[in-house]
Formats: structure tokens, sequence, C-alpha cells
């Protein structure tokens, strides 16, 4: 007959050790999850930096336009914008290429090839690193006075006998055909930011 001995443990059961897998799982889980949070945090930093820099670019043309418009007003004297001024961007003869890149074709190529028959005007570099670059196109067909054959996209002449509904005592309105004229700009800023504005103006 066996005596138990009392200072004796009994023997435990084998252990499977399920709880250390479980617990490495979740470490694991929790790990990639920390990792993700991170990375999505990195992306959305960088795509406010990039939208920032986007906005930062468009703004600067603004200067670019104001720069052409002043050249264009400054000219628009005699036939001064009746021929091309490669020095200064401008093309008397703008209407043709299109306003818009081809299908497929995108801005910086439709900027290089197609508007490429003359040097843009290159301005100096603003405080946050944006370089504008603008050309000026006259939306004639063709070269020369624009009441000749240059064939210009221009707005109709208004006459107190064309159009206006005249009661009494009123004064008609009276106003000469202008001519458009389209204005592209490029800004080159940071991280390899590039933003193309147009704008079409008449005078």
């Amino acid at each position: 007959m066996l005596i138990a001995n009392p200072r004796r443990p009994l023997p435990l059961g084998r252990q499977s050790g399920m709880v250390l897998i479980i617990a490495i799982i979740v470490l694991v889980a929790m790990s990639l999850a920390a990792l993700a949070l991170m990375r999505s945090a990195d992306t959305n930093t960088i795509i406010a930096g990039n939208m920032a820099f986007q906005q930062s670019a468009t703004r600067s043309a603004d200067r670019g336009i104001e720069t052409a418009v002043s050249w264009l007003t400054t000219n628009n004297i005699g036939s001064t914008l009746d021929s091309d001024d490669p020095t200064n961007g401008y093309a008397a003869n703008g209407a043709n290429p299109a306003q818009n890149p081809a299908a497929g074709q995108s801005w910086n190529d439709y900027w290089s090839i197609t508007l490429s028959g003359r040097p843009p005007v290159q301005m100096v570099a603003d405080a946050a690193g944006n370089t504008v670059s603008y050309v000026i196109d006259r939306l004639c067909n063709n070269p020369g006075a624009k009441t000749g054959g240059a064939s210009c996209v221009a707005s109709p002449v208004v006459t107190s006998t064309t159009g206006n509904a005249e009661e009494s005592n009123d004064v008609g309105l009276n106003a000469p055909s202008v001519v458009y004229y389209r204005i592209t700009v490029r800004v080159a800023g940071p991280r390899n930011t590039v933003s193309h504005v147009q704008s079409v103006i008449s005078m």
C-alpha cells in the first residue's frame, strides 16, 4: 500500500503554451496597426504639403497674368500688337493652335511643344521658390491689323441702334469692337510642383 507524501506536490498537467501564442499574435497585430497608422499620418502630411505647394504655385500665376496685362496695356498703341514680339512671348496670331491640350496631351507637352514657337517670358523666382513663365496670344488667325485680314476673335460693335432697349431719357450704349488675348502661365515650384493657368482678356 502506497502512502502519498504530503510534502511532495502532485505533478501538474502538461502545458501546451496556447496563451503565449495568442499573446504573440496580439502583439504582432497591434504592431502592424501602429505601423499602418504611422504610414497613414505620413501620407496625409505629404498630401497636405503637396496641396499647399500646388495652391502656392497657382496663386503665383497671378503675378504672371498681371505682368502680361501690364505689357499689353503699355503696348496697345498704334500697330504694335499687330505683329509678333518673341522677346516678350507675344504672338499676333494665336487663335491656332487651340487653347487647350489635345486629347491625351499633357499640359507640360502642350507648353513645350505647342507653345514653343517663341521663348516664354520667365520671371524671377518669388519668395516661395515659384518660377513664373508666360506667353501671350492674340486670338487672331493671321498677324496684321485687327480691322484687316487678321480675322480676330473680337466682340461686336455695339451702338445705340443695335440691340439696346431705349426708354425715355436713357442714353444708348456705345462700345467699340475689342480683340481677345489669351495669357498662358506656367509656374514651376518646389517638390517638382507645376501649375498651368490661362486667362483671356479683351482690349
